[in-house]
């Protein structure tokens, strides 16, 4: 059987799985559709919650960005789970003993203001809206190669798959598709990462193998990589970083960011009780940890292996000739994500730091005339199984892995939108009489219309899609975070305070990160500003949400102590909001 139907196979399998499970777990009430019902398990929640967090981002992207700057991109890892201990300690119950549907439901009620929950709405959207863009365009990316299709036909694909679940089965078809979703792409992931640390160091644990021995160097893996890649005048993988600022301020971007991001907090309305919130909050930290703690192994092998396969015979030898390139880069050439350009007219394929001004003589010496091969990083856990020449049917899982992720944390986002809508929208400020069934059309139409957006995107992103990690992260972190913190932890912050502060923090945010992160032309220069110095007080742009939080938290501290007092009633609900025992709700929906 060829490759093709090899990952016709996984992937259709795949499909009908969900499709089977959303027929199985269809919405019947606007209850089920906003939090499937309120009674899921902490560990489905839990396997769900983790499905619905390990977007194409950590599955497609992540081990790339750290297969391409080595220790210093750990803050990545760093971040995005540190903001799930925040989460289960800081939020997760105190949200769940508030017992509403949504996030702008908690920031509108607490605030006691329609302006407040306005605001939250607003930013949700931007945040669910920025962030969707990734997954649609990483679905595109997966569809295009292992389907061999059209990149635009890959994301209709994605968008079909998502109707046929989310619109009709709402949370509770969301979760239980999110649990086999977190199976597929958890095994998908693993499998191959076992495979080839074997390969590498005899150890089929890849964490363990990374800290091992490399077998054909004799040396520890690590160690041989520095090596390998400083030969070719890049930093030592294992180099720290020299801006420990803007690495505390990023990982703290990325930790608040992740305790804001609405798709993921509501997963936590979903269980019957505040401690279930908890254990669910557990729960998904170890699920999470299964792939986290194997993608730097991922990571650093891939690298090891681009490396190789390039210079077969070490990096001080001469790399092979392009026609004999293997097969692996030959089918990523064709999705335009591996671009070769003979500079030196050698007709070998030469990688390097061209950007490297102490190792230039080297180059020269070599006769090297610039870096020959660009590797997009999206591509890392796509082809390393291709690299390793692991077995068809590895290669066919992991297809169905990278679907299965990006299809995951669109899904949740598009819930996410569809509430905002339909709930904290036209059933609370527009129109409270609706009856419970048109809510639930509208709820349907809400979620339609957000995947025909979602895929218009994905088909026309636009000029700042590179960057939405930064910019959906750092605007959950200016903008809700702030506003669910000082909503369950201050009596004292009120409407006002609290509407100027998401206001300060989300304006000042997206701001920043469009003027600094090269999107804004300076005028009266001939450049874009995108340099570290041209940043404010070298603030770097994917940072910046944690400085947007503490202006937030000024604004609306500040505000709030110049204003009146929120009335006792607010007080009282934000003291029995902040003791999470039984199952009981602060207020009726």
């Amino acid at each position: 059987m060829s490759q093709y139907w090899i990952n016709m196979l996984f992937v259709g399998a795949s499909f009908l799985l969900y499709i089977g499970i959303a027929i199985w777990a269809r919405a019947g009430s606007t209850k089920e559709f906003y939090v499937a019902g309120g009674g899921v398990h902490p560990v489905t929640n839990g396997m769900a919650t983790a499905a619905d967090w390990m977007s194409a981002a950590s599955f497609i992207s992540m081990a790339g960005i750290i297969a391409s700057g080595g220790y210093g991109t750990s803050v990545y890892l760093m971040g995005w789970t540190g903001g799930y201990v925040l989460l289960a300690m800081l939020l997760a119950p105190y949200l769940r003993k508030f017992g509403k549907f949504t996030v702008p439901d908690f920031i509108g009620d607490r605030f006691y203001s329609r302006g407040a929950r306005l605001v939250a709405v607003v930013c949700l959207i931007l945040i669910s809206v920025t962030y969707v863009i990734g997954q649609m365009s990483g679905a595109g990316v997966a569809f295009s190669r292992f389907l061999e299709v059209s990149n635009d036909t890959g994301i209709w694909l994605a968008a079909a798959i998502v109707f046929a679940y989310a619109v009709f089965g709402g949370m509770k078809g969301i979760t239980y598709t999110q649990v086999a979703q977190y199976v597929v792409l958890i095994v998908a992931y693993t499998i191959p990462a076992v495979f080839i640390a074997f390969q590498l160091t005899g150890n089929p644990i890849p964490m363990f193998g990374m800290f091992g021995t490399h077998t054909e160097s004799g040396m520890p893996l690590l160690d041989r990589l520095d090596i390998v890649v400083q030969d070719l005048g890049f930093a030592a993988y294992t180099a720290d970083v020299d801006n420990k600022l803007n690495m505390f301020l990023f990982t703290l971007s990325l930790m608040i960011g992740t305790a804001g991001l609405p798709h993921v907090i509501i997963r936590f309305f979903t269980v019957p009780k505040v401690a279930d919130a908890r254990w669910s909050a557990g729960w998904t930290l170890i699920f999470i940890a299964m792939l986290y703690l194997t993608a730097p192994a991922v990571a650093s092998m891939a690298r090891l292996n681009l490396v190789d396969t390039i210079y077969p015979e070490g990096t001080k030898a001469e790399a092979i000739l392009y026609e004999e390139r293997p097969g692996w880069i030959q089918t990523w050439e064709e999705t335009g994500l591996i671009k070769f350009e003979d500079k030196n007219n050698d007709g070998r394929i030469q990688m390097y730091n061209d950007a490297s001004a102490t190792f230039a003589p080297t180059a020269q010496e070599r006769g090297w005339n610039g870096n020959e091969l660009v590797v997009n990083n999206d591509i890392i856990v796509l082809a390393n199984p291709e690299i390793a020449n692991l077995p068809s049917w590895v290669i066919g899982l992991i297809a169905a892995g990278a679907i299965a992720a990006a299809l995951s944390t669109a899904a949740g986002l598009l819930l996410a939108i569809s509430s905002a809508i339909s709930h904290d929208l036209i059933k609370t400020l527009i129109n409270p009489k609706i009856s419970e069934k048109n809510e639930m059309l509208t709820a349907r139409l809400s979620m339609t219309a957000a995947i025909i957006l979602a895929t218009w995107l994905g088909l026309n992103p636009p000029g700042f899609a590179a960057q939405v990690v930064a910019l959906a992260f750092g605007l959950a972190a200016s903008s809700l975070f702030p506003a669910l913190m000082m909503g369950i932890f201050s009596k004292r912050v009120n409407s006002k305070g609290a509407i100027a502060g998401m206001l300060v923090g989300v304006v000042s945010t997206s701001v920043y990160i469009f003027l600094y992160l090269g999107w804004f032309f300076i005028p009266g220069t001939n450049t874009f500003a995108n340099t570290p110095a041209e940043w404010m007080f070298g603030i770097s742009p994917q940072g910046f949400g944690a400085i947007g939080a503490m202006l937030n938290f000024a604004v609306a501290y500040a505000v709030s102590l110049s204003t009146e007092a929120p009335p006792q009633e607010i007080q009282d609900l934000v003291e029995s909001v902040r003791t999470p025992k039984g199952a009981g709700t602060a207020l009726a929906h």
